[in-house]
């Protein structure tokens, strides 16, 4: 199958939203953050560290693509496993004590 390269708009679109995604999701882990400090619970400890993996995979899949020039599908699975231990992490702290 042959892939052609994205128009640029959709580069820019991409950069644009991967941007707004990793400063949400930087806001949501630190507010979880501040919640887990004031409270000490385990959940949201887990929470906590869910969403940072979630963030930080998705932030990893554009820096290794655009900046590192990897593979695509490599960067696409770089994300795909932090967003995994991410879920899983928050799966984990839905559970309780």
């Amino acid at each position: 199958m042959v892939h052609e390269t994205a128009p640029e708009w959709v580069t820019i679109a991409l950069i644009v939203v991967k941007t707004l995604m990793v400063v949400l999701g930087g806001a949501i882990t630190f507010f979880a953050y501040r919640a887990f400090r004031r409270t000490r619970n385990r959940s949201l400890g887990l929470l906590t560290g869910g969403f940072a993996l979630v963030t930080l995979g998705s932030a990893l899949a554009g820096l290794a693509f655009e900046i590192l020039g990897v593979w695509i599908g490599l960067g696409v699975l770089i994300e795909g496993l932090f967003v995994l231990a991410g879920f899983s992490l928050i799966a984990a702290s839905l559970l309780g004590e």
